[in-house]
């Protein structure tokens, strides 16, 4: 499913149950809750015998790997934070745009499927949301949230929404490849 195709279910009268998130801290670190949603969510995996600390280190990895910026790519993997991953990524030498815009997709469904299949307690945690649709409610990111709050009243309306919410749309993928494993 795409934002293209939930719209237009959500025309013809289709309803879903949704999951908002947005955020990675988790209250009690020993509860998973839907903050394991986050590209930031401190849960590390492995991917050709390469280490990432979180989604976003994998993701801002990919992006150096697609520009051929190995020097950056060095520094990603050993940032100790996905803050310092995300700003490292955006310093990534011979950065085109469209280019990008073709892959980040598939290269978030991919790091988003080693983090919950290589870790059993986020497997069961995503594959307990069942059909609903995941939705990252961030208010700042309007191409991998909404660019709407939990609270804005047009949250339950995705003809409403701002952006594109691509991560959730990448988490439902992820879920239900996980789903056929079975």
């Amino acid at each position: 499913m795409d934002l293209l195709e939930l719209r237009e279910q959500y025309r013809s009268g289709k309803r879903y149950k949704y999951i908002y998130f947005w955020g990675h801290i988790e209250k009690q670190p020993s509860i998973i809750t839907k903050s394991c949603f986050s590209q930031w969510y401190p849960s590390h995996f492995e991917i050709n015998n390469i280490y990432y600390a979180t989604a976003e280190h994998y993701m801002m990895a990919e992006k150096a790997r697609l520009f051929g910026d190995e020097q950056i790519l060095s520094k990603i993997l050993t940032a100790n934070s996905p803050g310092l991953a995300k700003a490292l990524g955006r310093q990534v030498k011979g950065f085109i745009p469209d280019i990008w815009d073709a892959h980040c997709l598939n290269i978030v469904i991919n790091g988003n499927f080693a983090k919950f299949s290589q870790n059993p307690k986020l497997t069961d945690f995503i594959l307990s949301t069942k059909q609903r649709i995941l939705v990252e409610a961030s208010p700042v990111d309007k191409i991998w949230g909404i660019g709407l709050s939990m609270d804005d009243p047009n949250i339950d309306n995705p003809l409403m929404w701002c952006g594109k919410n691509l991560l959730g749309f990448a988490l439902m993928n992820v879920r239900q490849q996980l789903q056929k494993k079975l």
